[in-house]
């Protein structure tokens, strides 16, 4: 009975296939060795001090002791998560890092892209130019640069722009900004606008350098305005940005930020200044709880792996091309 099924490769072609494929692999990596090299920094950067520290996240699940280092610690399984979620400080921890979250999310998020459509706008290039660099400038600084000069704004003692509020409203009262739990998290959110702001709108402007000229002359030609332009060219051009760029924001909700929140904490306003990241600092090295602290990051890192995958998955749903 005849048939079309295929002999078994041979041994022969089978090792000649394997040398063939050796071949195309060293072929591509000698044509492509500089670009190669040059990820090589990267790749050992990420292996050090990414991966390899990974393996501490074990003393999550021990009562770690540094004296008996990771192999003699008692395993204590799921104890530190469990002390985490039925403890009293959860859910205001949750409250206050997804409350700023969200804040980050209406309000900051959005800023460089209207931003960069402001300047899109702009057909003076000296002007386009100097108003990018003042707004990108406050990326370079710190952000205990960035509450110092908060605190030097706001003190109710000598804050330049808390006189200027005083004098405006006719108040004789000092407000003291820095230490009131209502004034936290506007503070925390003007700080993020001014200095990450500039950044955001440098990527959103270098996707925007990319639409096809040819469409806004076809939408001029149909009688499309500048805002029809804008609304029916430019934001679908950038859209697939904007989604990777939210993807991207999606998987540091739980992550605040611990250096500007830790800067801008008081005894006054910790009620609602506590987040995760803060958290983990003071239970972790002020009352050398180790292995909790250990078991609240890890929390905080497996959420975040979670929210990438179902942003991701959900962009795809809508039609939007994903990270992965």
């Amino acid at each position: 009975m005849a048939t079309d099924l295929a002999p078994p490769p041979t041994k022969a072609a089978s090792k000649s296939g394997h040398r063939r494929q050796g071949a195309g692999l060293r072929a591509v990596f000698g044509r492509y060795r500089w670009l190669y090299l040059m990820l090589l920094p990267g790749v050992v950067y990420f292996a050090l001090f990414k991966y390899l520290p990974m393996y501490g996240v074990t003393i999550a699940f021990q009562d770690f002791l540094p004296f008996l280092g990771y192999s003699g610690s008692p395993w204590v399984g799921f104890k530190h998560f469990e002390e985490l979620f039925a403890g009293p400080d959860f859910g205001r921890l949750m409250f206050n890092t997804l409350f700023l979250a969200l804040l980050h999310m209406l309000i900051v998020f959005p800023a460089p892209i209207v931003v960069a459509l402001l300047l899109n706008e702009l057909r003076i290039n000296i002007l386009k130019r100097s108003v990018q660099s003042l707004v990108y400038i406050p990326h370079f600084l710190s952000w205990t640069i960035v509450a110092a000069l908060t605190y030097v704004l706001f003190a109710a003692d000598f804050g330049v722009l808390s006189g200027w509020i005083r004098d405006f409203l006719g108040d004789t009262s000092k407000i003291d900004y820095m230490a009131q739990e209502d004034w936290f998290r506007p503070l925390i959110i003007l700080q993020q606008l001014w200095k990450l702001t500039g950044w955001g709108t440098i990527i959103y402007l270098a996707a925007l350098a990319g639409v096809d000229p040819q469409l806004y002359e076809a939408a001029r030609m149909d009688g499309a305005g500048r805002f029809k332009q804008l609304w029916h060219v430019t934001l679908p051009a950038i859209r697939p940005t904007i989604v990777v760029m939210a993807i991207l924001a999606s998987g540091n909700l739980l992550d605040s930020g611990f250096e500007q929140i830790w800067l801008m904490t008081t005894s006054l306003n910790r009620s609602v200044a506590d987040v995760f990241d803060t958290y983990v600092y003071y239970s972790g090295i002020t009352q050398g709880a180790i292995s909790y602290s250990t078991a609240v990051g890890l929390f905080k890192g497996v959420a975040g792996v979670i929210l990438i995958f179902g942003s991701n998955w959900l962009a795809k749903r809508l039609g939007q091309r994903g990270l992965f």
